[in-house]
């Protein structure tokens, strides 16, 4: 992003378009231009990935690249708030990217049917030009999640990990290249537990607003991080309750013997 910000800049439609962003104290062309330089990968496009997404393009996020090989179905709807009835049998990644093109087609966006795993994680996250500023896990099990810190700490490339279920969420930003952590640090003992792996949206339920609020917290926690190279949940787990209408954040260290990201 460093070298793209240095010839980066905002055209009339763009300062327009962001011009009640840049009016904030603290968040000024330059936090903008950090934006629009930054390129995301989110994985998931569905309860969380649809919120998440259309907040960041909306702000001006400059390149979004939503990788998913799930397809539209009418239970999605309640809360997939990127698809309509008749979207219903298609990829969701297509049909999100070019709903999120319509909204703001001053941004760059990507769609691939695709389910990331270890083996294809270089190609689909288009290393060869570059590391992505960020990965955003929007997806809704343990075992993926698990995935995608290992790819994540393999990379090096910050991780911004959201889940959402029920009437609860939590959101953690780990930043493997400063050796601070990672999701199998706070989450080791639950990754390998198989009974709590098989918990998901699909069998437990979630509530419509579960998944916008922690989306849009997602996204609020990747506008400080890309705009203002700001993490608010350094070493911070934040822990939301929709029934008690509660929010916390509990911190976390790196674990010397994580078999992740850890030199032990």
């Amino acid at each position: 992003m460093a070298d793209s910000l240095e010839t980066a800049q905002l055209s009339d439609d763009e300062l327009l378009r962001y011009a009640r962003q840049v009016l904030l104290d603290g968040w000024d062309i330059d936090a903008q231009i950090r934006l629009k330089s930054s390129r995301v990968v989110m994985i998931g496009a569905g309860g969380l990935g649809c919120p998440a997404s259309e907040t960041l393009v909306r702000a001006g996020l400059g390149h979004i690249h939503l990788i998913d090989d799930d397809e539209i179905e009418a239970s999605n709807l309640q809360r997939q708030t990127l698809f309509l009835p008749e979207d219903i049998g298609k990829p969701k990644a297509i049909a999100a990217a070019q709903m999120l093109e319509k909204i703001n087609p001053l941004i760059t966006v990507r769609g691939t049917v695709a389910r990331l795993n270890e083996d294809n994680a270089y190609e689909l996250l288009d290393m060869a030009t570059g590391k992505p500023d960020l990965l955003l896990d929007c997806t809704d099990n343990f075992a993926t999640r698990d995935v995608i810190n290992r790819i994540s700490v393999r990379y090096q490339i910050p991780l911004l990990s959201a889940s959402a279920i029920a009437m609860q969420g939590q959101l953690a930003l780990y930043e493997p290249q400063l050796n601070t952590g990672c999701y199998h640090c706070v989450f080791g003992s639950v990754v390998s537990d198989t009974e709590s792996d098989e918990r998901t949206c699909a069998n437990s339920g979630v509530l419509a607003s579960t998944t916008a609020i922690m989306g849009n917290l997602q996204a609020n926690a990747a506008l400080q991080y890309l705009g203002l190279t700001k993490n608010p949940l350094t070493n911070k787990l934040l822990i939301w309750d929709g029934s008690q209408m509660q929010q916390r954040l509990m911190g976390y260290r790196q674990d010397a013997e994580c078999p992740i990201c850890s030199n032990h």
